[in-house]
């Protein structure tokens, strides 16, 4: 009698059977193999300043003005910082900045500078740029949406940057939590928001390599830096492995997150929504270079 093993199908994942055991690959799951998409290259922008912050964590804005800049001339290609922000975000837009509101929050200073920017660049009226961060801060209206979370390692997500950010979009946050978090990218095409999400810029100066429920300082470190790109799920691969290089740093032996964040190659192999494959993603590092970890 002939033993036939049932291949595993997309709701084995979402449920778990196949992320309790994930660890690098899922390229031997029958489904990911029939429906995988053809990503060549995705570009990944790490900017950093060693001055950023001083000594006491206070941010230097015009040095972070220099790095937005620099951070959006990169991103885009273009030589002039007006031609690169119009090739992302058009004047009449409504546009929605979304930051990271708890644990690890973005910096006021970063989302400042670029709604300065949008304003005095791009030419958006003040009114036609808000803070989108959920909760009653929907982005229905919205037609642009500049997703700028903090760098941050997370109790339940493993890593809670990027594909996380949008998790207050979904009305049920701790649904999203469950399955170990493996549909989070699942939100990125609910109808208010996908589609939108023109830039992700990473505040990364000073990120937490450990999950919380608290922010901890002994795993807060000055990395003064933003890891920016147009495809999300390369953005979160780059940072996580800047995580993943400080807690091995840190311990002076491999120290993987728990739970694994299996929500990035989810977001990829079953989301579509970018690239998980660190050999197929470019990282153009600008500035300070010392541990920069990627």
């Amino acid at each position: 009698m002939k033993n036939h093993q049932r291949p595993l199908t997309r709701r084995d994942f979402l449920r778990g059977t196949v992320g309790a055991t994930l660890t690098v690959s899922m390229l031997g799951v029958p489904w990911i193999k029939g429906n995988a998409h053809a990503f060549s290259s995705s570009s990944v922008v790490v900017v950093r300043d060693k001055d950023a912050m001083d000594s006491n964590l206070k941010v230097d804005t015009k040095r972070l003005q220099s790095m937005l800049d620099q951070t959006i001339l990169q991103v885009t290609g273009k030589n002039k910082i007006k031609d690169a922000w119009a090739s992302l975000i058009k004047p009449d837009d409504i546009v929605g900045l979304v930051p990271t509101p708890h644990l690890n929050p973005t910096h006021q200073e970063l989302f400042d500078v670029i709604k300065n920017s949008l304003m005095s660049v791009v030419g958006i009226p003040e009114d036609n740029i808000i803070d989108a961060q959920g909760g009653s801060r929907r982005p229905k209206k919205c037609t642009a949406l500049i997703s700028i979370p903090a760098l941050k390692a997370h109790w339940l997500t493993g890593i809670g940057t990027v594909i996380k950010n949008y998790i207050m979009y979904s009305g049920r946050p701790t649904r999203y939590h469950e399955e170990k978090s493996a549909r989070l990218g699942e939100i990125w095409h609910q109808k208010e928001v996908k589609g939108k999400t023109k830039l992700v810029i990473v505040d990364a100066l000073h990120p937490l390599c450990d999950k919380g429920p608290q922010s901890d300082p002994r795993y807060k470190w000055a990395y003064n830096g933003l890891i920016a790109g147009t495809d999300p799920v390369a953005v979160e691969t780059v940072c996580l492995e800047v995580i993943t290089q400080k807690r091995n740093a840190l311990r002076g032996e491999p120290w993987p997150l728990s739970p694994p964040p299996i929500c990035i190659e989810a977001a990829d192999k079953v989301y579509k929504l970018g690239t998980s494959s660190m050999n197929k993603i470019t990282i153009k590092r600008i500035g300070w270079k010392q541990d920069i970890l990627v």
